[in-house]
């Protein structure tokens, strides 16, 4: 097999995840790290429609229609799950009490900008979440394919979307590769890690932002 499945980019960014962590799950790939958090850590994730405490998917057989997280997505409740408001919900998110959201992306730039909400043209309800979230949490890691349908770099010298936030991602995890930086003080990102079967050669061809190696 060449390159991460979505599990594996899940798991993959998993194990950023740390004891104690409070961590909001965008929508779409980063819904599945709920799955696949490393034994013995206690982690507690949170949607912006007010759950708190969020365990894996369910089965067939334990879905509550009434339970969803913000994707609308049925959700299983775990022992300490605590509901409340939207407005209580996005007054956690923007005082900055979030440890990590792990965020979808169509783009993110060099810079750490990242656009994630609408492409031109199409219809869509509103940024929803993702605005706050980038805004006040204290890490972001995006999972995203490194690149989109039409073959096109999502990875990119700057983004052609409308953002969603400036300087703001820490980490990026696609199907061919994990790049990181040491802070958004203007510090560039690094190719920490490759997936299995795929060439630094590749990764470089498919990627349009510039960015350091070891």
């Amino acid at each position: 097999m060449k390159g991460w499945n979505r599990d594996q980019m899940a798991a993959r960014a998993a194990r950023e995840l740390c004891d104690g962590f409070y961590v909001n799950l965008g929508i779409g790939i980063p819904t599945l790290v709920a799955n696949l958090v490393p034994p013995g850590l206690d982690v507690t994730f949170q949607s912006e429609n007010g759950m708190i405490g969020i365990g894996p998917f369910p089965l067939e057989s334990q879905v509550d229609p009434d339970l969803i997280n913000a994707g609308k997505q049925t959700v299983t409740a775990i022992g300490r799950t605590a509901f409340v408001s939207s407005a209580e919900s996005f007054a956690m998110i923007r005082g900055g009490h979030m440890d990590l959201s792990i965020l979808g992306a169509m783009e993110v730039a060099e810079s750490g900008d990242i656009a994630n909400w609408m492409i031109p043209g199409k219809m869509v309800k509103g940024m929803g979440g993702a605005m706050d979230l980038v805004a006040g949490c204290r890490r972001i890691v995006v999972l995203m394919e490194h690149v989109a349908r039409d073959g096109q770099a999502k990875f990119r010298k700057s983004c052609t979307l409308p953002l969603t936030g400036r300087n703001v991602v820490d980490m990026i995890i696609t199907d061919l590769a994990v790049f990181s930086r040491a802070d958004r003080q203007g510090s560039p990102f690094r190719l920490i890690e490759v997936a299995e079967g795929v060439s630094r050669e590749e990764i470089r061809a498919k990627t349009e932002a510039d960015y350091l190696e070891d």
